[in-house]
């Protein structure tokens, strides 16, 4: 049976702390908390479930004060989460049943990490993280800001999955970190050019997010999960800015980068309908449905891609092209991946209307 150290860098988290550490109660062997300036009861909420606590001064350096938690840790192993992460109950067994046969020669163990969820509590957007590893390793976070771990070694992936439900308002704090640092004159690396283009784009300096996007993906020297990404979230800014031609241009881009994907096939598909060009649309909509799931992938997914939006839409391009049966079944299959949807809804009345005794459902 393995020993893990829980380690968290806080500041004023009391609404979300009391559920981060109930959902591991009696499944980490130590709590390690390193706060960065609480003026709430997050200490104390944190010592009602013994967490040893230290302060650290905020030097405007995630990956620093996530080191100097690391730090802290005595047992074997450290799992490391947020204070808007919790397990649920679910994975709180998964993650008790894998301490006691984790193998010995694993020094890390990555974990889905659910980050935003439909209207029926499904899954949405997901991505896999490095979540527990072995103390020993020393492995170390890099990046003041958008923060990562540096593993390498034999890993495992976890059926065991973390949940995010942030509690708290966006702000400009990791867009006022990148800004000062341009202004200290730091070079960026392609990491942190992606990650400043992402923060630009949220707060929709779109000129500004574009350039630093164009300079990710020109320097050659991105993860492929991150090029693909960028260049979608580039395609956005160019279409928030009214060039429709550069929108597409920068969907086709991905291709450069590996086998279709079912969001640049769905963004394809999306192009060719909005210019009434339905063929072209069907053929990406399609594709979305067949393409391989990617649940082992690192990157960033979003099942709507490859579940209900390709069907809902190719409901709408079938029945535009008079494939009205088609286009029903389509629909009916969207409505079963994602039930109560309006827009779905609103169809299955049009079509029952429109074929009479023709009208399936399924």
């Amino acid at each position: 049976m393995i020993e893990i150290s829980l380690c968290m860098i806080v500041r004023n988290e009391e609404k979300s702390l009391p559920r981060c550490l109930s959902s591991v109660k009696g499944l980490v062997d130590e709590i390690i908390i390193a706060d960065t300036g609480s003026t709430d009861r997050t200490k104390e909420i944190a010592a009602s479930f013994g967490a040893v606590i230290y302060d650290f001064a905020w030097i405007e350096d995630f990956s620093a004060a996530r080191n100097f938690a690391f730090s802290k840790a005595t047992r074997e192993y450290i799992f490391w989460l947020d204070a808007d992460d919790y397990l649920q109950e679910r994975d709180q067994a998964l993650f008790r049943e894998l301490k006691p046969w984790l193998p010995g020669n694993v020094d890390s163990v990555n974990m889905q990490y659910n980050l935003a969820f439909d209207g029926e509590g499904k899954v949405v957007t997901s991505l896999r993280r490095n979540r527990l590893v072995r103390r020993a390793c020393g492995f170390r976070w890099i990046g003041p800001v958008h923060e990562y771990l540096e593993v390498y070694g034999p890993s495992l992936s976890s059926d065991v999955c973390v949940t995010h439900d942030k509690d708290k308002e966006h702000t400009d704090r990791n867009l006022r970190i990148y800004r000062k640092r341009a202004a200290e004159g730091e070079s960026f690396t392609p990491r942190d050019q992606y990650y400043y283009a992402n923060e630009l784009r949220d707060h929709r300096l779109l000129k500004e997010a574009c350039h630093y996007y164009e300079l990710f993906l020109n320097g050659g020297l991105g993860w492929i999960e991150d090029n693909i990404q960028a260049c979608l979230r580039l395609a956005e800014c160019r279409e928030g800015l009214g060039d429709k031609e550069a929108s597409f241009t920068a969907i086709a881009r991905t291709l450069q980068y590996d086998s279709p994907r079912a969001e640049g096939c769905c963004r394809l598909g999306a192009w060719h309908l909005e210019k009434g060009q339905l063929h072209p649309a069907v053929y990406w909509y399609e594709l979305a449905l067949v393409l391989p799931d990617r649940a082992e992938s690192m990157g960033v997914r979003n099942e709507a891609f490859n579940t209900w939006i390709p069907n809902l839409q190719l409901a709408l391009c079938y029945d535009r092209l008079g494939q009205h049966e088609r286009a029903n079944r389509y629909n009916e299959t969207a409505l079963l991946l994602f039930p109560g949807h309006p827009s779905m809804i609103y169809n299955r009345t049009y079509f029952q209307q429109l074929l009479g005794d023709r009208y399936v459902s399924l």
